[in-house]
């Protein structure tokens, strides 16, 4: 499991984001960067079910999947 921390990190996660495996998390700063928004407009767009929410990986600590995010980020299925 790999968990980006530090702001760098993050940075490299951003910009390296095609390239992590699916299995990969990435914290909410990536997140945000990713959907141009803020960190709080995140929280508020999983509260209602339009971002996939993050998975907990410790008691102060969570984490979005890389995969999830890919797939939301996609769109929903079209279908013709």
């Amino acid at each position: 499991m790999t968990v980006k921390t530090s702001s760098s990190q993050e940075d490299t996660a951003l910009t390296d984001f095609d390239r992590l495996p699916d299995a990969a998390f990435v914290r909410v700063q990536t997140v945000a960067g990713l959907y141009a928004s803020s960190e709080a407009t995140i929280w508020r767009w999983v509260k209602q079910g339009l971002v996939p929410a993050p998975r907990k990986l410790g008691p102060q600590k969570v984490a979005w999947n890389v995969g999830e995010l890919r797939r939301a980020l996609s769109g929903p299925s079209k279908v013709a």
